[in-house]
């Protein structure tokens, strides 16, 4: 029986395939349309969905949308009724879109699909579904936390073998994660992609602020459940996330995006990470005393905050932790299909000992036969390898001090790079961070890069060994690892913190030494080990920088077309996609003038 999930109409749209309870395709529109988070209906995505797997539309037996519109309406009318007259603007601007597009998504669906087949889940048992059912567990809790579904903000219940089932939820318009994207927004990114650059942020600042959150803006109990104080907010009002009180609580107005980041900014992150740490820990605590077991099952956009989850395993919360790669509203399409397999037809479900989610590695790839054609249609000029060397040509040139573009199988699901379509460098090198973050992504200096290390050296560089192969988990470095710091070097602050070298991997170490880490399994990513074992075996080190094969503002590439095209527009060294190899001459290196890099947007 093949089953479609699909999310779509708010962002991160998505489709996946599942057949008979296999996940066979997962892939996220926006690498097809170039539009990061696009929100639209997922159409290139269902083609290259039907194409990979070999399937026509009429062999889709059912077709499942994450989250029932008419319920997501009636929160919309509800909130306007009880707030009018207030948010009359927002009403208004929401209310076409409603009447043209979001009413009218079941037969929006049916034309898409020429399927008659649809079904609906709640938004969040679909991130319950894409929480549980793909994890190695048999019995576990589920968190799930984001922004808003149709009118729950969190929930939190139990999964045991083939069913789900949610006992609590807070509703809109206390979220959580709403309230982590108000200050992203009061900090000037960009809210519903700009969460994880506030919690990189985090680590300059002091968490001076944390008190006046905790009295002013959100009141949580000792089980986890909170209300915010709307008086701050405009999320539910407006078409803003703050207003002025929350303005007067901080004393400033909200950074304009493009402008300098503030020490206010970096003091606001660090005093809502913290915040949001404290109030997941209270969260989980209650749900694992619940279900008196120590497994946890992770979804929902919050749960792509690594560092809060690196806490939950540090802090001894759980011993066992799953989370979905695509925590978000794309893993809503696989959890949608997966919850009508399982909970729906009630079919059964046997854990597998890693998880069933192979890697996340569930878009399309190219044939060496499709990377070749393009090069030679290009004129692009390469090297053809025999594909037993590439992980020591790749290795050899990381070790030299250049930056590489890896491409290679198939393309991952969910936000991170995980060593099919990566960025890789050096983490020994002091200057590697400054040097990918300025002459690559073109984007803030302050931002930390990830990295991957081989699973069985974890606990050799990092102070936790559970796995974190899908990149979301924040360790610190081993103290080993660590150089002490003089005293002026202690006293730095701001973006200065940047300047000392803190670790044997400096590149990869963040200023509160801790690092999102990546471990690289031989089992489900063997080419990206293998490079990995020749690094280590060139340099003793095991561990390298991973980061997205991409420029700021463009989504992860897909096509060897996009690969190029990144490769070529910055000042990465060589393109590696299968056993090709690309390599730039100096003459073809970019001079990176301050105009020419306005093109390339801070937020």
């Amino acid at each position: 029986m093949n089953i479609l999930g699909i999310s779509a109409f708010y962002h991160d749209s998505a489709v996946a395939l599942v057949r008979d309870g296999e996940i066979l395709y997962a892939a996220q529109e926006e690498r097809f349309s170039r539009k990061k988070h696009d929100h639209g209906f997922p159409r290139q995505a269902l083609d290259d969905c039907l194409s990979t797997v070999g399937i026509r539309l009429d062999e889709i037996d059912q077709v499942v949308f994450y989250e029932k519109p008419f319920l997501k309406f009636d929160r919309l009318i509800s909130t306007y009724m009880q707030f009018a007259p207030r948010g009359w603007r927002s009403f208004i601007a929401a209310m076409p879109v409603w009447f043209k597009e979001k009413l009218y998504i079941k037969h929006f669906i049916q034309e898409a699909t020429a399927n008659q087949k649809i079904a609906f889940v709640k938004h969040h048992e679909a991130h319950a579904a894409s929480a549980f059912y793909p994890s190695p567990f048999r019995h576990a809790a589920i968190v799930t936390i984001d922004g808003v579904g149709e009118w729950d903000t969190l929930t939190i219940g139990e999964g045991r073998d083939n069913h789900i089932r949610l006992d609590q939820a807070i509703h809109f318009p206390h979220s959580l994660g709403l309230l982590y994207s108000a200050f992203t927004y009061y900090t000037g990114f960009r809210v519903n992609s700009g969460e994880y650059k506030l919690m990189g942020l985090a680590p300059y600042g002091t968490p001076r602020f944390a008190d006046t959150i905790r009295d002013h803006l959100i009141q949580v109990k000792p089980d986890g459940s909170f209300r915010l104080n709307l008086k701050y907010f405009n999320f539910h009002l407006g078409l803003t996330m703050t207003n002025r009180h929350f303005n007067r609580l901080f004393g400033a107005p909200r950074r304009r995006p493009e402008t300098p980041i503030r020490p206010l900014d970096m003091d606001l992150a660090a005093s809502i990470q913290l915040v949001l740490e404290e109030t997941v820990e209270r969260i989980v605590h209650h749900a694992m005393a619940k279900v008196e077991v120590d497994r946890l099952a992770l979804a929902g956009g919050v749960a792509l905050n690594c560092v809060a989850n690196g806490r939950l395993l540090k802090n001894g919360l759980t011993s066992r932790i799953w989370i979905q790669p695509a925590a978000g509203d794309a893993g809503g399409a696989l959890g949608a299909a997966l919850w009508y397999w399982h909970q729906h037809l009630d079919k059964p479900r046997t854990p597998s000992h890693r998880d069933s989610q192979k890697g996340s590695f569930l878009g399309s790839g190219f044939s060496r036969e499709q990377i070749r054609a393009f090069l030679q249609k290009e004129n692009i000029p390469y090297t053809e390898t025999d594909p037993a060397e590439i992980p020591e040509e790749v290795a050899r040139r990381i070790a030299d001090q250049k930056v590489v573009g890896l491409f290679q199988g198939r393309m991952e699901f969910g936000p991170r790079a995980l060593g099919h379509r990566s960025i890789l460098g050096d983490a020994r090198s002091a200057e590697m961070q400054r040097i990918m973050n300025l002459k690559i992504k073109f984007r803030e200096s302050f931002r930390p890069f990830a990295p991957s290390v081989l699973s069985n050296r974890m606990a050799e560089f990092f102070d936790y060994d559970h796995p974190s192969e899908y990149m979301l988990l924040v360790y610190n470095v081993h103290p080993g690892r660590l150089r002490s710091l003089s005293e002026e070097e202690k006293t730095l602050d701001g973006l200065k913190r940047l300047d000392p070298v803190r670790s044997e991997i400096p590149a990869v170490t963040h200023v509160d030494n801790s690092a999102r880490v990546h471990s690289v399994d031989p089992e489900t990513n063997p080419l990206y080990h293998r490079i990995l074992e020749a690094f280590n075996q060139m340099t003793g080190c095991p561990v390298i920088i991973n980061t997205s094969f991409n420029v700021r503002g463009e989504p992860i590439v897909r096509t060897p077309r996009e690969a190029w095209r990144c490769f070529r527009n910055t000042n990465m060294d060589v393109l590696v996609m299968e056993n090709f190899i690309v390599e730039k001459t100096d003459s073809e290196r970019i001079p990176l003038d301050p105009e020419w890099l306005k093109q390339f947007p801070l937020d």
